[in-house]
């Protein structure tokens, strides 16, 4: 099965969520006053967010208001209606080689897959011919540090760890950024804590390692990606905003589609916020870890091909 066919796989759950009401709203009767409120309701329930569904909602009502049309025709409308929210956030990571070591700091919520995108993401630039440091930078996790190390040792990334548990993110941060630029690294991604029960701590945590980040250059880190779980639905909507008051959040990567029906989320933080969305996860492997394309995904949510 190709990636394409995994991603619909993977969102069948959500595509069950969503469309499951709707083509009933539509076959029994024309686009009626009722049937757009029934729709608004299933697209929020669907976890697309109050203003995606009120968006959805108006472009129908301008579209098709008194029409009748069949299954495939809604779905291809809706389809569109998606794909119009998602296009503007559909943007790739852009390694900047002016930049060398482009550096990526990469936060989120512990559990979100955070250090396995980092992986990822690693090994997808080592195939593009790019030298890449890791640096173990979620110095309160033991099991984050091992992890890293042995994602390092798998993708021939060198990875910068602390020499014990709770060191100091900051000044790891700012030894994984020499040691790239002695190697001659082409991009150092810099992992994080996640501990979101102490806000405060950990928000000056992450403020702490920017700021000593630019003692040695003014411009890093160069992105900020925040790793979003697929499952946590309407919460990642809240980690974004979180996270966009710690740090300057420049883009998106969503992960574990491939297990969840709340899949619609990725709409609501498209229209809520408009950062962008690099990449979207549905497996394991580095290969499942795939560059976000709007229309794929709309098409995919709703269960066309």
């Amino acid at each position: 099965m190709g990636w394409l066919g995994r991603l619909k796989a993977g969102l069948s759950r959500s595509t069950a969520k969503l469309t499951g009401s709707i083509t009933g709203v539509f076959t029994r009767r024309k686009l009626d006053d009722a049937a757009l409120e029934e729709l608004e309701e299933t697209l929020i329930a669907a976890d697309l967010g109050v203003a995606a569904a009120q968006r959805i909602v108006a472009g129908f009502r301008r579209t098709r208001f008194g029409k009748e049309a069949t299954e495939e025709e809604i779905k291809g409308a809706l389809a569109e209606e998606i794909a119009a929210i998602l296009a503007p956030v559909a943007q790739p990571l852009a390694i900047a080689p002016a930049h060398a070591p482009h550096v990526v700091l990469v936060v989120g919520v512990n559990g979100t897959g955070k250090t396995t995108t980092i992986a990822k993401l690693a090994e997808q630039q080592r195939q593009e011919g790019r030298k890449v440091v890791l640096c173990a930078g979620d110095t309160f996790r033991a099991a984050a540090v091992e992890q890293l190390q042995v994602w390092g040792s798998r993708t021939g990334a060198e990875v910068v760890a602390p020499a014990k548990d709770g060191a100091d993110a900051a000044g790891l941060a700012f030894d994984a950024l020499s040691r790239a630029r002695a190697v001659g690294a082409d991009v150092l991604f810099v992992d994080t804590a996640g501990r979101l029960h102490n806000k405060s701590a950990l928000m000056e945590e992450l403020r702490k390692i920017v700021r000593v980040l630019k003692r040695q250059d003014a411009a890093v880190p160069h992105s900020v990606l925040l790793v979003l779980d697929a499952t946590t639905g309407q919460n990642a909507v809240s980690q974004l905003r979180v996270f966009t008051e710690m740090v300057a959040v420049t883009g998106l990567v969503v992960t574990k589609l491939d297990g969840s029906a709340k899949g619609g989320v990725v709409v609501a933080l498209a229209q809520e916020f408009g950062t962008p969305i690099h990449a979207v996860g549905v497996g394991e492997t580095a290969a499942d870890l795939r560059p976000f394309e709007a229309r794929a995904f709309a098409r995919a949510l709703v269960g066309l091909e």
